[in-house]
């Protein structure tokens, strides 16, 4: 096995978990979460070394650990036998791959968590509906963690105490083998059955596993657990753990070489973020989550709790910009072929799916469950589902232009679904709809959603083009002229500012798209005026929140954080007008308030530096990797027009 699993690596940044305040929460602040995954399965890891939200088999279903969201719902710890704050952690590098260290009173202990990915071996087919090319790499459905005491001596505890649906229903384990090494427990509700092996002897008590053991300097110890219906593909030692290890290093460090990164100290944020996206797909399907939890709150013991591991269109789309930009393209082909599976069996297309492409996300309250530092209600399911999003035509259409482009091939398969598009942003650009943020309070014209209908209709007129289909082309190209004149007339206040909706006041962040999706240039006044308006006046101590609460209708009660993909596109829009040092100072900043291991969920609190909201987040996730760079090649465009020096 590789130094880096044994914790030798040299020269590596390590991320370092701030001290908990006494008589703070028993729950980690959401910042100091590891996130693991296999590009099946998620899950959250805390500074104990307790996964406290784990979904078998989809990230969409029901969680099996969930003590993120109460802690009596579930969770496994795997670490010192006292439960501390660790020295350090970090992920391997290159790779998801966690790794933390304690330093105890007797010694230093290092565990190593991943969820593994190995070489293909799927035996059975895949389905019909999903007809993504399979990579070389497969997951394993298996949670691995190994323990190595590299001083002194460490007592180590296990305790893996499932609490299956959300906490509602509570197993009991039973022994596999003889030798107390394995066990297993099952779900009839959910037909999720679990098996754990460990090279320590396990002891059960109802739902919980457990095993503690003295550790002395060089002994290890590991423990798998797997979800997997087919033969278990658990290790048997910890040699052959190691080797499970190694394997899935190679896969995330073979997909992250494919990138194309620039020498640059942000360097870093950019591999985390295009780690972070590849960790939320969905790899049987090609869908992208939006991120891996439900119900992290967006206000502090508020009501703005949403489940986001589903696929929105929307997010899934812009993600690719941040992949592409990467030169990590290969998923587009993947999402598209979602896409076009999603289309074929629904008429009209919706803003979401289930990472299988089902299109029913009902809505469900868990009232069982407490919530994250007592916010509630916990939701499952999501009911924007159904909303009118008007925006999502576009943000398709965009992606697939871009994708054609620098692939100068479009599916056949693929184009009658992208005419049902262009011919419903057609048809119902003039209706109000929920806009972007889906809001649940009244119906509106919003500006951002009249664009993007104009960026369906203008990416459609190409991709005729393109296909020699000149007729369809001119007649989607007179309507999107009729969009913008629309926009640029309804959607300016007196200033020469674009407002949230036709005659608001408000503005809108969501606005900062208009040069970045190429609506009007970034000379034009009205965009330097937009640009400018959200920054001095949508922002909170410079940190940009998508609308303000008390203007905007959106049918929930209570504020919300400064949304951190607003503040990313706020770097990219100043970038456009020229204002380069304000948005490399920007930058900085957010940059700074990465969580300890490079992660961002939603949003931050400006006064406190807090996040808040779900996590991680894939939209925030590929906003930094757009914004960093803008930066990087405005600096890069500075530098090559600046004169010589005289020699």
């Amino acid at each position: 096995m590789r130094d880096a699993v044994a914790g030798r690596d040299q020269g590596v940044r390590v991320a370092h978990s701030p001290v908990r305040r006494s008589g703070g929460s028993p729950f980690p602040p959401i910042a100091e979460y590891g996130f693991l995954s296999d590009c099946e399965t998620t899950c959250l890891v805390a500074p104990s070394g307790n996964v406290e939200w784990m979904c078998v088999p989809r990230p969409d279903a029901p969680s099996v650990f969930g003590s993120v969201l109460d802690r009596s719902a579930g969770g496994f710890r795997f670490g010192p036998d006292r439960t501390q704050i660790p020295a350090g952690r970090r992920y391997l590098p290159g790779t998801n791959i966690l790794e933390t260290t304690w330093q105890t009173p007797n010694g230093w202990l290092i565990v190593t968590d991943c969820l593994v990915v190995g070489r293909w071996h799927r035996t059975h087919e895949r389905s019909n509906t999903h007809r993504r090319t399979p990579s070389d790499w497969d997951a394993d459905h298996v949670l691995l963690r190994l323990a190595r005491c590299e001083h002194g001596s460490v007592d180590l505890s296990l305790v893996c105490e499932p609490n299956f649906d959300y906490g509602r229903q509570a197993e009991s384990w039973e022994y596999e083998e003889d030798d107390y090494s394995s066990g297993v427990i099952a779900n009839a509700g959910s037909n999720i059955t679990l098996r754990l092996r460990t090279d320590l002897r396990l002891g059960f008590d109802g739902r919980r596993a457990l095993a503690r053991t003295t550790l002395r300097e060089g002994d290890t110890a590991f423990v798998a657990l797997t979800w997997r219906p087919e033969e278990p593909l658990l290790p048997d030692t910890y040699l052959q753990a190691c080797g499970a290890v190694d394997r899935t290093t190679e896969f995330w460090r073979q997909w992250l070489s494919r990138g194309m990164f620039p020498d640059h100290p942000w360097r870093r944020h950019l591999q985390r973020s295009a780690l972070a996206l590849k960790g939320l797909t969905y790899a049987p399907t090609g869908a992208l989550l939006a991120a891996a939890t439900t119900s992290l709150p967006e206000t502090p013991r508020g009501e703005r709790n949403w489940d986001y591991r589903y696929s929105w269109l929307r997010d899934s789309t812009f993600a690719l910009w941040g992949l592409y930009t990467l030169g990590l393209d290969y998923e587009a082909n993947d999402f598209f072929s979602f896409i076009a599976d999603v289309a074929e069996h629904d008429e009209n297309i919706q803003v979401m799916y289930r990472v299988g492409g089902e299109p029913r996300i009902d809505e469900e309250i868990l009232g069982h469950l407490s919530g994250y530092e007592g916010a509630s209600p916990v939701r499952v399911g999501n009911a924007a589902a159904l909303q009118r999003q008007h925006d999502v035509w576009g943000v398709v259409l965009d992606s697939v232009y871009l994708h054609t482009k620098s692939r100068d091939y479009l599916s056949e398969r693929l184009w009658p679904v992208l005419v049902r598009l262009v011919e419903a942003a057609a048809a119902h650009w003039q209706e109000p709809d929920c806009g972007m943020w889906e809001v649940r309070g009244a119906l509106q014209h919003f500006t951002v959603s009249k664009m993007m209908c104009w960026v369906a209709l203008d990416r459609g007129r190409r991709l005729a083009q393109m296909r020699g289909d000149t007729k369809t082309a001119a007649r989607w190209k007179a309507i999107a002229e009729e969009i913008h004149a629309e926009v640029c007339d309804s959607g300016v206040d007196h200033r020469g500012v674009f407002t949230q909706y036709y005659g608001s006041k408000a503005l809108d962040a969501s606005l900062l798209l208009i040069p970045l999706l190429g609506f009007l240039p970034a000379s034009d006044e009205r965009v330097k005026a937009t640009v400018l308006a959200i920054a001095d006046e949508l922002t909170e101590d410079g940190l940009v929140l998508r609308y303000r609460t008390e203007e905007t209708d959106d049918g929930v009660a209570g504020d919300e954080g400064a949304f951190l993909i607003c503040s990313f596109w706020l770097v990219s829009a100043l970038v456009e007008i020229g204002e380069l040092t304000r948005a490399r100072q920007l930058c900085e900043r957010l940059l700074s308030l990465a969580s300890p291991l490079d992660l961002y969920a939603e949003e931050i609190d400006p006064n406190s530096g807090r996040h808040l909201g779900n996590f991680p987040q894939a939209f925030t996730h590929l906003a930094l990797i757009n914004a960093v760079m803008y930066v990087i090649r405005a600096e890069d465009a500075e530098a090559y027009a600046r004169p010589s020096p005289s020699t």
